[in-house]
């Protein structure tokens, strides 16, 4: 064996690569993650089997139409997209969400200029057979937690359609406050969606039961990723 070959550094991690690979936030039997391509492949099996009632549609673009395939595909397509928005100018990180191992939506959180606004929306879905089991509470409180305890936010916002009655409760069970009305259009017509706010004060100020032991990994490494200096305390 040459010098040289002695000498030579081991070969690059993947996490060493892309740091998000690396995320892990868990509580319990819940876990947020950074999906690979197998279980991209299994969310979007998830998502072909129903997100919502066929009568309702959640989402400005509504990628949960069509055939199974099609919705499966739109899954893919739209989450391989999102893997060049990780920059810490401009960055759309969706999150597996994991029950007892097993992938049951996603959890995302989306932000232009973090490092000078300190504000990100948060934005989610989950597979129809998962609803009702107090599953997204947990899941949007532990994507708060990233974004506050780990990357330092003092504001999150999210918003919901005025007839997704079930969305704002979860939202104003957390805590955020009512932050003005937009009105957009959906699948043709007219909807009017209502906007929240979650400030870091309102956030520290949750009651004990919306507090979640959680355990989180590779946030040091994300923050590098996003350009962000330590926690803003």
């Amino acid at each position: 064996m040459t010098a040289p070959e002695q000498d030579a550094p081991p070969p690059l991690t993947d996490v060493e690569i892309w740091p998000l690979l690396g995320v892990r936030v868990r509580s319990g039997d819940l876990e947020l993650r950074a999906p690979d391509d197998r279980m991209l492949f299994d969310l979007a099996r998830l998502a072909a089997r129903g997100v919502h009632p066929p009568d309702y549609m959640p989402f400005l673009v509504p990628w949960t139409r069509g055939t199974p395939v099609q919705v499966a595909r739109s899954v893919m397509t739209y989450q391989w997209g999102l893997r060049q928005r990780t920059t810490p100018a401009d960055w759309a990180i969706e999150l597996a969400v994991l029950h007892d191992g097993v992938p049951v939506g996603t959890q995302g959180m989306y932000a232009k200029d973090f490092a000078i606004t300190r504000s990100a929306e948060t934005g989610s879905w989950l597979g129809l057979e998962h609803h009702h089991k107090g599953i997204g509470t947990r899941m949007r409180l532990l994507i708060l937690h990233l974004l506050f305890e780990g990357l330092g936010a003092q504001h999150a916002t999210t918003s919901a359609f005025a007839d997704n009655p079930g969305s704002s409760g979860v939202t104003r069970k957390i805590g955020y406050r009512e932050n003005g009305v937009a009105y957009q259009a959906r699948e043709g017509g007219p909807v009017e969606s209502r906007l929240y706010v979650l400030e870091r004060a309102d956030w520290d100020a949750r009651r004990d039961d919306l507090r979640l032991d959680v355990q989180m990994e590779g946030v040091d490494a994300l923050r590098e990723q996003l350009g962000l200096a330590e926690p803003t305390p």
